[in-house]
């Protein structure tokens, strides 16, 4: 199944790195945002992204201007009706999605295949949705997808295989590894890396250690790239409490529920690098400060 156009909904940090790697790879694209101004801060993060490459030396101007010519912005979802494939990633919400899904159904051509970027909500519930269930996958690309090699190819009971091989295809198109995993919540590497978080916020908030102890032994003593409490800032606390709640609420497992101290953080608006607090104070990005929760 070969691809030509690719859609992208949304045009937010996940969005435009999908198409950068989507117009690197050589396909048309096409992607929308609900305004202009986001429409056009989303184009001009492509236009960077290809920037910053052209001045590390790792492509030429020229290839440069010949992938912007194959990128196109859109606030309505009309020039979705010749996408190939559509990937939406929005914010991560159910019935927004599933709206936008609804939209682009009666736009797109029925041989079309729908695909979400999302990281915890069901895609059976959003391919459910739609009337093309068999033609629907979950693509959930890493942050920053132009950095990360990896995408989870999540299927439904309802997915045609043929549609698996399309994702799988295309992924490795865009410079990816794929794996496959069943539409259960948290998918593979959520469903492992929330149980990891969850029991360092409570070794924090149980005084096990300072927060720069236990991000200090997790790297050093394990060899991560950072420690699980820098990387929930970096993910978001208030992103990781409807995670979370949404895995504690499948399983019914104490491993998945957000201890006090996350709940508590998030009540108070701290949600990591965004807001510029959480368990490191990120006043200078380049060089956060651990904090003391005395909570």
């Amino acid at each position: 199944m070969a691809f030509k156009k690719i859609g992208v909904v949304g045009c937010g940090a996940m969005g435009a790195g999908i198409a950068q790697l989507a117009v690197q790879a050589g396909y048309e694209v096409v992607v929308s945002d609900v305004d202009a101004a986001l429409l056009d801060k989303g184009l001009g993060r492509v236009r960077g992204g290809l920037e910053k490459l052209v001045q590390k030396g790792a492509l030429s101007a020229a290839d440069r201007d010949g992938m912007l010519a194959r990128l196109s912005g859109s606030v309505s979802f009309g020039p979705f009706e010749a996408c190939d494939l559509v990937i939406e990633a929005i914010f991560e919400d159910l019935e927004a999605k599933k709206a936008v899904f609804a939209q682009l159904d009666g736009v797109c051509g029925g041989e079309a295949i729908f695909a979400s970027n999302t990281s915890s909500l069901s895609v059976t519930a959003m391919a459910a949705s739609t009337s093309r269930p068999a033609r629907f996958i979950g693509m959930h690309f890493f942050n920053p997808p132009t950095v990360m090699p990896l995408v989870e190819i999540i299927k439904t009971i309802a997915t045609d295989p043929e549609v698996v091989g399309a994702a799988f295809d295309v992924s490795k198109a865009l410079g990816k590894t794929p794996i496959l995993a069943k539409d259960n919540a948290g998918f593979i590497v959520n469903l492992l890396l929330t149980p990891f978080m969850m029991d360092a916020m409570r070794a924090v908030g149980a005084g096990v250690a300072s927060v720069e102890d236990i991000d200090m032994g997790m790297k050093l003593g394990c060899n991560h790239p950072m420690g699980p409490l820098m990387l929930a800032d970096f993910i978001g606390l208030d992103v990781l409490v409807k995670g979370t709640t949404r895995l504690f609420e499948e399983y019914a497992d104490s491993r998945y529920a957000p201890p006090p101290i996350l709940k508590r953080m998030v009540t108070m608006g701290y949600y990591g690098l965004k807001s510029g607090k959480g368990f490191y104070d990120w006043s200078n990005p380049k060089l956060p400060v651990p904090s003391r929760l005395d909570l």
